[in-house]
């Protein structure tokens, strides 16, 4: 084909280049249909618009700052929703790191008026339970420290604070109370020696075993009974470990009340997670239907 055949095809250029008017068309284009031209060869054949930019890819140190950072805030959030367990465990963390590094002839006089015996209860019953509370057996390595903020804090996001307080209390104090007042009575008729009445009992293992038994009460069955079997089977290794019986009855006292207060805390109960209420809904009826009185029955899923 000529190059004037291939001028009258609109479109077509000569083989031999084109002449003078496809010359000056090309010119006219100007650079930027150049620049185009060169990012679709750059581009791998996808035109790319003019004066578009290339895309940024998001580096990896920012996802991972980014992520960092919802974490964080995920993490303030939790802790603002459990203040009593977060305070208590602040002051646990405190007492145990001096217990760890301050004076021993100090901290053995501060635990020894701490202790939740006959004699001290009967000097200043309401400063003595208090004071024994500020203390976990074993200091900063405690099982008991490393518990605590886990049973409590679950259970204070489903209870609120109060209540929370309210519920160790109930195992602390009254625990306490029914392993004390036996040896009272048995010092008082003659069955145990006076130095019974002082004895070496403090800690936060009372009310942390009760609010374990309390939580398992707001549970889905198979979660509540794997929960109290593994307080009763740390229990159990307790006992073995440790001689003193009274310890030991003062651990159970503390998990039957915690069971004991299963209809205070459901009658309470303020937030389960969405799993727990799907679990505990009867076949018929909706969790929230039923707590609203709706007798309607819902459709099949």
């Amino acid at each position: 084909m000529s190059g004037t055949e291939a001028s009258a095809v609109p479109g077509a250029r000569a083989a031999g280049g084109g002449g003078p008017d496809d010359t000056r068309a090309d010119a006219s284009a100007g650079p930027c249909a150049r620049v185009a031209d060169v990012r679709r060869v750059a581009g791998c054949g996808w035109p790319a618009a003019v004066g578009a930019s290339t895309p940024r890819v998001p580096s990896v140190g920012r996802a991972h700052g980014h992520h960092r950072a919802a974490v964080a805030r995920s993490l303030s959030r939790a802790l603002l929703t459990v203040p009593f367990t977060l305070g208590y465990t602040l002051v646990l963390l405190g007492t145990g790191l001096y217990a760890r590094l301050g004076d021993p002839g100090t901290v053995r006089d501060l635990l020894a008026g701490s202790s939740t015996d006959v004699f001290h209860l009967s000097q200043r019953p309401l400063l003595t339970l208090l004071v024994s509370a500020l203390w976990a057996v074993g200091g900063i390595t405690s099982p008991y420290l490393a518990a605590f903020p886990l049973v409590l804090g679950a259970l204070e996001r489903r209870l609120g604070g109060v209540r929370t307080a309210a519920v160790f209390l109930l195992g602390h104090v009254l625990a306490t109370l029914l392993t004390e007042v036996p040896v009272a009575v048995s010092v008082a008729a003659g069955h145990l020696p006076d130095s019974s009445l002082r004895r070496l009992d403090y800690g936060v293992s009372y009310g942390l075993i009760a609010c374990a038994a309390a939580l398992a009460g707001l549970l889905s069955p198979r979660r509540r009974w794997a929960l109290l079997g593994g307080v009763a089977l740390a229990l159990v290794a307790g006992i073995l470990v440790d001689v003193d019986p009274l310890t030991g009855w003062g651990h159970a006292f503390a998990l039957l009340l915690g069971v004991v207060s299963w209809s205070y805390v459901r009658r309470n109960i303020r937030w389960r997670p969405q799993a727990q209420r799907k679990d505990d809904a009867s076949p018929g009826f909706a969790h929230s239907e039923r707590a609203s009185g709706n007798t309607r029955t819902p459709s099949a899923h």
